[in-house]
């Protein structure tokens, strides 16, 4: 696996950066009207997190020589559209979780109805950010709301979820091709615009970035997997141990922990071998990768 010229250090300050940077587009983004449950709702859920999504938006948006002001509005339509699928996923009606990043989740702050609610409204704001003229022409704007609906519909995003509440009541767990292919919808589809928004706005080649996401998206799930093991439940922000108690088929329960740790280095290894074309300017989503299967939350 190639060295990452960017350290630890660098990346974590990098990515700190960008989440600063990202948090305050999105909360200048949020309609302000005092008093207003759903909007508080959606600043709640719009807060924390480590905005790595967004990172990539940016870093693959420098890749082709595009600013991250230029970029900016792609970047938090991101981690818009992605608060809006933790929301939903968090209601009693899906995955029943009252804790997120450290908070309790909006159904618990608030009540169900606000929850959902927030969560369209998030979706929405996602896809008004893109229309921003600072993207660029129209086309690269289209361009960009297409491959998010893609990523986040019944292509993608939902795609992902609604097979994975389908195995909860299956007659008998899914296999590793089955998982594998849940999670590439379920998770890696969004990273997938994610790392390919900066060629979209660039009108460049996909292709090395979307070999690049597909390897990441997995070995970004399988972290989790592990996570849910062997975490920290304060780090993690969130309640872990419940996969395993639901007897649902992981990466880890199919692999085991020593498989599964193995897989995610192999994965990473691909995404940074696909991103070879790039040189070292590529250097930041190398260390996104090795972030992803390093991080404690």
């Amino acid at each position: 696996m190639r060295m990452n010229a960017i350290g630890s250090r660098v990346f974590a300050a990098r990515l700190e950066a960008a989440r600063r940077a990202v948090q305050g587009a999105l909360d200048a983004a949020v309609p302000a009207r005092d008093g207003v449950p759903v909007i508080a709702a959606m600043h709640h859920a719009l807060s924390g997190g480590k905005r790595l999504r967004a990172f990539l938006v940016l870093e693959g948006a420098a890749l082709h020589r595009i600013g991250a002001e230029a970029a900016m509005p792609a970047a938090a339509a991101v981690e818009a559209l992605h608060a809006y699928s933790l929301v939903h996923d968090d209601l009693p009606c899906m995955d029943d979780d009252d804790l997120r990043r450290g908070v309790p989740t909006v159904h618990v702050a608030w009540d169900e109805a606000t929850a959902v609610l927030a969560g369209d409204a998030l979706q929405s704001l996602a896809f008004g950010l893109l229309c921003d003229p600072v993207l660029g022409p129209a086309e690269r704007r289209l361009a960009l709301v297409a491959a998010l609906a893609r990523a986040s519909g019944a292509e993608g995003m939902v795609l992902g979820q609604a097979l994975d509440m389908a195995a909860e009541t299956a007659a008998a767990p899914l296999d590793l091709a089955a998982i594998t292919a849940l999670q590439a919808a379920k998770t890696g589809a969004l990273i997938g615009f994610a790392a390919e928004a900066g060629a979209i706005l660039a009108g460049a080649d996909r292709a090395p970035l979307a070999d690049y996401a597909r390897a990441l998206g997995l070995a970004f799930q399988i972290a989790d997997d592990i996570l849910d093991v062997e975490g920290d439940a304060g780090k993690a922000g969130k309640r872990l141990k419940k996969d395993g108690a639901a007897g649902k088929a992981t990466f880890v329960s199919l692999l085991g922990l020593k498989g599964a740790k193995a897989r995610a280095r192999d994965l990473v290894a691909a995404a940074e071998a696909a991103l070879a074309p790039y040189g070292d300017a590529a250097d930041g989503l190398r260390a996104a990768a090795r972030f992803a299967i390093a991080r404690d939350s």
